[in-house]
């Protein structure tokens, strides 16, 4: 392991002094970043993608837990000049891009196999999962960092206050297994929040037929006015009625009592009815 600074004296001396414009809090404690990088299991093959790193400190744990290529994607300018030094700790090992994530295409990046490991900005965090979602058969493992709240919705059982939309098609697609929680005084400065760190395996085939544009808008309008019964809630998407009895599912239904093979099935009646 390289002998690199404290991260407190690289936010110091870099003035990366966290923005709230950003979603910025910084996780310092090296045993929750080494826990962190040991959850996302083998990192020696392929590459490991991380968002939003800031002064580096989940990027050194990666490193140091034996990630043969870390592709990190960074916005703010001000941190790249101490992940330049974290670069030059570790050679040929790291490789940042200057970016925003929402623009970056992380499923075309490095050699596969892909996994993606960050500790998200809080106020992207649901856009950047929606993205990768859509090209989950790219990706290995997702590992992230979320409010507590978001994982809960991630892992969220029909007929429960949670489930919704996100429940849907995270699990259409993925396993979903949340792992343990990370206090907000963990953090630089504290969130107002309790966080999780949850990993998504991508299923070998979603767990039933559906396009995947068609079910967000299924769920979108299910979900948009969950306390109605589905016959009102989908008229948005034709004919109701006729579409919930082709799907099997009775028309005084609600949103959270459907599961996501019902929600599927409602995506398939939906784009047999458009021809």
């Amino acid at each position: 392991m390289p002998d690199l600074p404290p991260l407190r004296e690289v936010i110091a001396r870099h003035g990366l002094a966290a923005r709230k414009s950003l979603g910025q809090h910084f996780l310092l404690d090296l045993n929750l970043t080494g826990r962190i990088a040991r959850a996302a299991g083998p990192l020696e093959r392929g590459t490991t993608i991380e968002i939003g790193p800031g002064p580096g400190g989940l990027t050194r744990a990666l490193l140091d837990n034996g990630a043969g290529r870390v592709i990190a994607i960074e916005r703010d300018d001000r941190a790249l000049a101490a992940l330049a030094e974290v670069a030059a700790a570790y050679p040929g090992r790291l490789t940042v891009i200057a970016g925003d994530a929402l623009t970056v295409d992380a499923g075309d990046l490095g050699d596969e196999p892909r996994r993606i490991v960050a500790n998200l900005p809080y106020n992207i965090s649901t856009p950047l999962l929606l993205r990768w979602l859509r090209r989950i058969d790219r990706f290995e493992s997702l590992t992230l960092m979320f409010q507590k709240e978001v994982v809960d919705r991630l892992s969220a059982a029909p007929r429960s206050a949670d489930y919704g939309r996100l429940s849907v098609i995270t699990q259409w697609l993925c396993d979903v297994q949340p792992l343990f929680n990370v206090d907000k005084r963990a953090f630089t400065p504290p969130p107002t929040v309790m966080s999780t760190v949850v990993k998504l395996v991508p299923r070998l085939r979603p767990l039933a037929p559906a396009d995947f544009s068609i079910l967000e808008r299924v769920t979108a309008a299910a979900f948009g006015q969950r306390r109605k019964m589905l016959r009102s809630s989908l008229r948005s998407l034709g004919d109701a009625e006729s579409l919930l009895a082709a799907a099997g599912i009775a028309g005084t239904a609600r949103a959270e009592e459907v599961g996501v093979d019902g929600f599927c099935a409602l995506a398939r009646a939906v784009a047999e009815s458009a021809g």
